[in-house]
């Protein structure tokens, strides 16, 4: 594991390791509507947190490299998980979920351009 790490930068590093737990967490806050609809919410709830565990074992070595080693600072991380977070919830929603496409998505995702240039623009 260590060979690989070595090679991939740190930045990619975060950014792939913050894709892999937007996955989980998704899947964790979402995919129950779908897959255990009918079941009682406790059993939604845990099996849920079980997704989630997964998902804080990808995200905490993001958060750490990325801050530790890649030089991002919190802001940047948060608004980086934003990002992500709409990257990964739109085909989630459209495909998995079978919502309809809106124009209300490409909206949100401009206001996220915005708020990725304010809180990257000082480095």
């Amino acid at each position: 594991m260590s060979a690989i790490t070595s090679i991939v930068p740190l930045s990619l590093q975060t950014i792939l390791l913050l894709i892999a737990s937007n996955v989980f967490m998704t899947f964790a806050w979402y995919g129950h509507l779908r897959t255990l609809g009918t079941a009682p919410w406790y059993v939604a709830a845990f099996v849920s947190w079980g997704i989630a565990l997964a998902e804080y074992l990808l995200q905490v070595p993001a958060n750490r490299i990325g801050f530790q080693q890649a030089g991002y600072s919190v802001g940047q991380l948060k608004i980086m998980q934003e990002v992500i977070t709409l990257g990964v919830f739109l085909p989630f929603s459209v495909y998995f979920l079978k919502a309809p496409l809106r124009l209300d998505y490409l909206w949100a995702a401009l206001c996220m351009v915005g708020a990725v240039y304010f809180i990257f623009r000082n480095g």
